[in-house]
Order: structure tokens, then sequence, then C-alpha cells
């Protein structure tokens, strides 16, 4: 029955997370409750993510949505990032994990409030001094940590004034490349449970492509609301794993 509920899970959890980020939101507790340990349970996310998120990139390039020239560099910075994120997660305890959790969270809901930038602006995605430690910095909180990576990325590419449909395929470049190297770190180190991660792997890419035929059809206007509403979800999830 337990491969049961991860198989659908895997499935709504990235539907939400290719739309809006998150997906972690819905996969990671229902792991936790199942009695997955914490670092199976984050390992399993990673491996999964690896798989899904490239299918869903892959079928916005193959719809010529984006072009690889412009996106290429995301794969080394994250990458590093989730190599880096999967290596300190190792030497940090759950508490410190779910006090950077809180903190990088509770930044990108308060910038989304008082910033008026939305999915509207046409910018190309180049390498800068703000995206390249941008997606350094949330490739490690994916390889660290993971619910909220993706959410953190749609806050960026907004920032940065992206349009809503290629932000997708950024975030799930970036989420492919980090998640590569941190699922290899979670993979070394003996933490997977491969059976109920080939599970939720499977769930996984249904999911995604599920997200990223919704997101083709989503006004850039209806966003940010889904994404603040995504964020304070996981604030509160995060909050109240963390006091009880």
């Amino acid at each position: 029955m337990e491969y049961v509920i991860i198989f659908f899970t895997g499935i709504l959890a990235t539907t939400l997370g290719t739309l809006a980020g998150g997906g972690g939101l819905i996969s990671l507790p229902m792991m936790l409750l199942l009695g997955m340990p914490v670092h199976s349970a984050i390992g399993a996310n990673k491996v999964s993510n690896t798989v899904s998120s490239f299918s869903s990139f892959y079928h916005l390039y193959r719809q010529k949505k984006i072009s690889f020239k412009e996106c290429y560099w995301i794969i080394p910075v994250s990458l590093l990032g989730g190599i880096s994120g999967g290596f300190i997660a190792s030497l940090l305890s759950e508490d410190g994990l779910y006090i950077v959790a809180i903190i990088l969270l509770l930044f990108a809901f308060i910038t989304s409030i008082i910033g008026k930038r939305d999915f509207s602006g046409e910018n190309p995605l180049v390498p800068s001094r703000l995206s390249i430690p941008g997606l350094y910095g949330i490739g490690i909180y994916d390889g660290l940590f993971g619910p909220g990576q993706g959410t953190l990325m749609f806050y960026l590419f907004a920032f940065l004034k992206v349009d809503y449909i290629r932000a997708v395929a950024y975030v799930r470049l970036a989420t492919f490349s980090s998640c590569v190297g941190a699922a290899t770190m979670y993979i070394s180190s003996g933490k997977i449970m491969w059976g109920l991660t080939l599970t939720l792997l499977c769930g996984s890419v249904i999911g995604a492509q599920i997200g990223v035929r919704v997101a083709e059809m989503l006004k850039p206007s209806y966003i940010k609301p889904i994404l603040r509403v995504v964020t304070l979800a996981i604030i509160v999830q995060v909050l109240l794993e963390n006091i009880f």
C-alpha cells in the first residue's frame, strides 16, 4: 500500500513543483509519515527529481520554447551547488536544515510582497553577478534540504525579468543539474531506499509531464499568487515540523 501512496504522491508533488516549485511540500512529509528516515526521504526526492525535471525540460526544449545555447551554463553552476549542498547536509543536523529553510523562504516571501516584478518580462537569461551566485546558492539549498528550491528559483527568474514558460524550463534544468550532484552524494552515502525511491520516480515523471502542459496554458498574472501560497505553505510546514 505504501508504494501506491508514494506513486500518487510523486504525481501530485511534481505537478505542483513544475508549476510553482514546492513539490517537496507534499512528497517529503508523506515519506516521513511512512517512516522513511529524513536523509533517505530527501535522497529519494533528489533521485526522482533528476529524471522528472529533465523530462519536463526536454518537453519545452522540443517545443522550441527555449534553446540550449541560452541556458547550458546553468548545468555546471547548479551541479556544483547540488554537490556542495549534499556534502554539507551530511554534516548538519535536521534542526540546522530547518533553520536554513525558514530563513530563505521568509526572505523570498517578503521579497515577493514588496517587489513589483512578475513574469511579463522578456529578458534573456545570461551569466551575471546575480544569476550565477543565485543559482549556485539555490543549488546548495536544494542539496541541503530541497522543498522550496523551485519556488526560490521562480522568484530569482521573476527578478531577472524572465517570462514564465522560459522560467519553468530554466527551473527544471537547474533542478536536474543540482539533483544530479545531490543524488550522487546521497547514493554514495548509502542513504537510498531503492524500492520507494523508484516508485516515487515513476510518479514524478508523470507529474512532470502534466505540470509542464498546464504551465503552457497559465497566464503570467496567475503565477505570483500561486508562488505566495506555496511559499507560505512551505514555511508553515517547516515551522510545525521544527516545533513538534
